[in-house]
């Protein structure tokens, strides 16, 4: 079994095992599109690493309450990502009037309730992966409050872009072999970041253990 369907599987079981709610449940148990686990196995996996924060059909409700489902919900620190996977013969060649009028509701929608969506053709997904790795980075990039301001020095705007690259939490000394500083030089520089708000720690309470990027809504 491959690391990407091991991680997958377990995944999708935690959501499975924590979820109440019967309809979002059953669609969940029914499995995903091939399209939104083809988005995850060759594009989102590969470029962050894991599926943390990610939320696969996740229900929304509209202005007039209907509910709706989202293809995978991003939501890190409780900012609103979308990402929805559209299929060529039923978003495009295929799709009725009826159809194609709701799904400009829908986007619509989900604009005016501030959620920031990417849109990803499955053709994408299968003949331009790299791409949308790209567009993967990119849209997680809009969730992350770290400018890199002019008052920044070499070492915290060079910590900033690891820690974005990464997209994970790491420890001072992962940190300290890349800046190529002691642990003691390394560590101030991450404390700095942290009095800035501009990292948050991860892990430790008196002696930090890891660190990672603040997202918009870390308190």
């Amino acid at each position: 079994m491959s690391l990407f369907l091991k991680t997958y599987e377990e995944w999708l079981h935690q959501h499975i095992a924590k979820e109440r709610n019967a309809r979002r449940r059953e669609l969940l148990e029914r499995g995903l599109s091939h399209g939104t686990v083809a988005f995850l196995r060759s594009c989102w996996y590969p470029a962050v690493g894991n599926l943390d924060h990610l939320y696969p059909e996740w229900e929304i409700r509209d202005v007039h309450n209907s509910i709706r489902y989202l293809d995978l919900a991003y939501m890190p620190g409780g900012v609103k990502g979308c990402i929805e996977i559209q299929d060529y013969r039923s978003h495009a060649r295929d799709i009725g009037v009826t159809r194609f009028k709701d799904l400009c509701k829908k986007h619509s929608m989900l604009a005016l309730d501030d959620w920031t969506c990417l849109y990803v053709a499955y053709l994408s997904i299968m003949e331009e992966p790299e791409f949308c790795k790209q567009l993967v980075l990119a849209f997680i990039g809009k969730f992350i409050s770290t400018p890199l301001s002019s008052d920044l020095d070499w070492a915290e705007a060079e910590t900033l872009r690891y820690a974005r690259r990464v997209l994970h939490s790491f420890a001072a000394g992962d940190l300290a072999g890349h800046l190529r500083l002691s642990d003691r030089h390394t560590r101030r520089v991450l404390h700095g970041l942290v009095e800035r708000n501009l990292l948050t720690v991860a892990s430790g309470n008196q002696r930090y253990r890891t660190y990672k990027l603040r997202w918009d809504g870390d308190s």
